[in-house]
């Protein structure tokens, strides 16, 4: 994949993220039946509203929006409205599958199917962003979107895998890709949670954040569903598809591919206590369901959605190596890591 390294302020950082971006938004993005649905809430008091809340709350985010708008070369809030996808509609094209846990030598793995729109399979790139603020992220980036909303690392050392959540009732608030970006800036997995938990939240998002921090693990899966937020730390492996599985929360749409996903995970891992970079790739490729795999390349895909990358971490005390696959399901596309002089301590 194309790796996009970027700095500069807010404003600057959205700029470059729209130039790269610009070609895929005006010719597939805005042709998508998506993005007509979205742009019948123009002018909408809702979407003024989740302005005025961005704006007040993360001012830095909505300059990088501005910026965005401002490098696609269209309107700030066409831009805004086509961020706020998952708060407006019940039911977007984004998916992705998850699984976590630990290796047999106590290592952290945290693994991620990115599903999305088809059409944009070569449009998506990769992001090296480096602020005016010190803080520094590495992320898989769709073309006119912030970043943080689907898989990425910080200079915190902090992993991040994003599953949408499909919420039938949602409130106006802060937009769920906001705060997933807003998240980027964390330097503990504390905080990273509290900013996903900052009221009020429109749409709901599933994260899996893992850190090894003063020598200490941590990994926790955070579905992100705003009246409340059911928070489990992982000791063994987690598994997670597309909706709310941690309590019987009736207001949501389950599809047919989350379920059968969500299925299939648990028939493959049951049985396992560790994981591995070979396992993980090996159910992230998995096709036994034929007409709803867990690694989907059906352009009839009932939920509009393919596998766009697959990304593996591997978090040790010292260092965060990843590799990224796509079409090849033998050899990475991509490969790196954080290497910290001593055990990451801020």
């Amino acid at each position: 994949m194309d790796i996009l390294k970027i700095s500069g302020s807010a404003f600057e950082i959205g700029q470059q993220l729209g130039e790269k971006g610009k070609d895929a938004w005006h010719t597939k993005i805005k042709n998508t039946e998506l993005w007509k649905n979205v742009f019948t809430f123009k002018g909408s008091k809702t979407i003024f509203n989740m302005q005025i809340l961005v704006k007040r709350h993360f001012p830095d985010i909505w300059q990088e929006i501005v910026g965005l708008a401002q490098g696609l070369e269209d309107d700030e809030m066409n831009v805004f409205l086509w961020n706020c996808r998952g708060d407006l509609l019940a039911s977007t094209s984004d998916g992705c599958t998850t699984i976590s846990g630990k290796d047999d030598t106590g290592n952290i793995i945290v693994s991620h199917n990115e599903d999305g729109l088809p059409n944009l399979l070569n449009d998506c790139f990769l992001a090296e962003v480096s602020q005016n603020s010190g803080i520094s992220f590495f992320s898989f980036v769709y073309p006119a979107s912030l970043c943080g909303h689907t898989f990425s690392i910080n200079s915190f050392g902090i992993v991040n895998t994003v599953n949408n959540l499909r919420l039938e009732n949602r409130q106006t608030g802060l937009p769920r890709q906001v705060l997933a970006r807003a998240a980027l800036n964390a330097e503990s997995i504390a905080s990273a949670i509290d900013t996903l938990s900052t009221p009020p939240r429109a749409g709901g998002f599933h994260h899996t954040l893992a850190q090894i921090k003063n020598g200490t693990q941590r990994l926790v899966s955070i579905e992100a569903i705003g009246s409340q937020n059911l928070i489990r730390e992982i000791n063994h492996i987690g598994f997670h598809a597309n909706h709310v599985i941690y309590s019987n929360y009736e207001q949501q749409t389950i599809t047919e591919s989350s379920q059968a996903r969500q299925t299939r995970l648990k028939v493959l891992l049951d049985k396992e206590t560790e994981l591995n970079e070979s396992l993980c790739l090996k159910i992230l490729s998995d096709t036994h369901n034929i007409r709803l795999p867990i690694y989907r390349k059906d352009k009839d895909d009932p939920d509009q959605e393919n596998t766009l990358a697959s990304v593996i971490y591997i978090l040790k005390p010292n260092k965060v190596s990843w590799k990224i696959f796509r079409e090849d399901r033998l050899n990475p596309e991509n490969v790196g890591e954080i290497i910290f002089s001593s055990p990451l301590s801020v």
